[in-house]
């Protein structure tokens, strides 16, 4: 699974629990919002983690 940066703006902006880590992220660690996009898709999208399959589904065609 690769990173996409558009996929990971609209998984956080369709998810509450994602805004808010991000804007803590990016508070806590002086971070740039690409940086923070970044983490927070290695702490809870890649390899298995608990965003990994809505991730997923934003790749999909759309019907």
């Amino acid at each position: 699974m690769k990173y996409m940066k558009s996929q990971m703006k609209q998984l956080v902006k369709e998810n509450k629990d994602l805004q808010s880590r991000l804007k803590k992220l990016m508070a806590e660690n002086d971070l740039e919002k690409n940086f923070a996009l970044k983490a927070l898709y290695h702490a809870e999208v890649a390899e298995g983690g608990k965003y990994q399959l809505a991730y997923q589904a934003l790749d999909l065609p759309k019907r």
